[in-house]
């Protein structure tokens, strides 16, 4: 069986202009793989690096990349998923923006009933961030209560879930925002100490938070515009771990200045790659559901929009007018 479903659909890298609603043909899910009718769609940076072309991905192109339904339809060899269920995902490959499909079934887990599902489709990608960075993204010697940690964009749809999830594991989180009216948001969802970068140089600001010592690792997702500043934010042996671009890709590194800013690390790492596996990809997601369940963290859903008006809910991500977390109704 297959049925017509509505999906946001690109044909050429570019501006919010070119996603188009469109119908597409979806069929029954094949070996390994499910069909999912969405209830609710999730809004991240990385739907706009694919649709800008930062990320270049072959044409036509379905974007959206976390989402939250009804199994409707389970693939042979899927046994972790029945039809009912309640699911959520962020997964590759792209297509969410959508009223139905079908995608492998690796990274799809079962929602648990009390969560619902417009938060299963605002956190999965968002709060699986947090998960690796802050759990498995870690500085020489790991990070133990009390260590200084600098997050950028504290008061996005990642940065407060950050904020919440660092301050239940007793860290103290320096956020950077770009308003006094978001650093508000970062400080009442748990950072230690907020810097508006637009009015303060927050490298110099971290010194002085620190006495001087620095941060044992920097969460950047801003890139260019915070490169050198992250770096000068570190201790000695202190990481950089750079997940996103949000003001363009941080400059060519030249190895050197990691020896003479104190011998520190770099690394870039992915989501995707900790969910390649169904094992990983449940783990996961168990220590998300598991703190959101607790209370300890909380999921802000601060805009939703229709699918149809998909191309506005762009140009305010990107214009970074948004906070917290955005959704799709479908």
């Amino acid at each position: 069986m297959s049925t017509q479903e509505k999906t946001i659909r690109i044909e050429q890298h570019g501006g919010p202009e070119l996603m188009h609603l469109v119908d597409v043909e979806v069929g029954e899910p094949g070996p390994g793989e499910i069909r999912i009718r969405h209830k609710a769609c999730g809004l991240n940076y990385l739907d706009i690096y694919q649709r800008r072309g930062d990320y270049p991905l072959p044409m036509p192109l379905n974007l959206g990349m976390e989402g939250s339904g009804i199994v409707e339809a389970v693939g042979a060899d899927v046994t972790h998923l029945r039809v009912g269920d309640r699911a959520s995902y962020a997964s590759q490959p792209p297509g969410a923006y959508c009223t139905a499909r079908v995608l492998p079934a690796r990274a799809v887990v079962r929602l648990p009933d009390d969560i619902s599902f417009e938060t299963g489709a605002a956190m999965m990608l968002k709060g699986m961030t947090v998960q690796y960075l802050l759990r498995r993204t870690l500085p020489q010697g790991g990070l133990k209560a009390g260590d200084f940690i600098l997050f950028h964009a504290a008061a996005g749809g990642v940065g407060l879930i950050a904020c919440q999830w660092a301050r239940a594991l007793g860290l103290q989180l320096i956020g950077t925002a770009g308003s006094d009216e978001k650093c508000a948001l970062a400080l009442a969802a748990g950072a230690a100490h907020v810097i508006n970068y637009r009015r303060e140089d927050f490298a110099a600001r971290v010194r002085e938070i620190t006495s001087g010592a620095g941060v044992k690792v920097v969460y950047d997702s801003v890139g260019k515009d915070t490169w050198e500043g992250s770096l000068n934010s570190l201790a000695p042996f202190g990481l950089l771990a750079t997940f996103g671009s949000a003001s363009g890709v941080p400059p060519a590194l030249n190895i050197g200045t990691l020896a003479a800013k104190g011998s520190l690390y770099v690394t870039r790492p992915t989501l995707f790659t900790h969910l390649a596996t169904r094992e990983g990809a449940q783990s996961i997601a168990d220590d998300l559901f598991a703190i959101v369940q607790s209370g300890q963290v909380k999921i802000h859903i601060d805009q939703r929009y229709a699918l149809a008006d998909v191309r506005q809910a762009h140009i305010d991500l990107e214009a970074r007018k948004t906070t917290g977390s955005s959704i799709l109704l479908v």
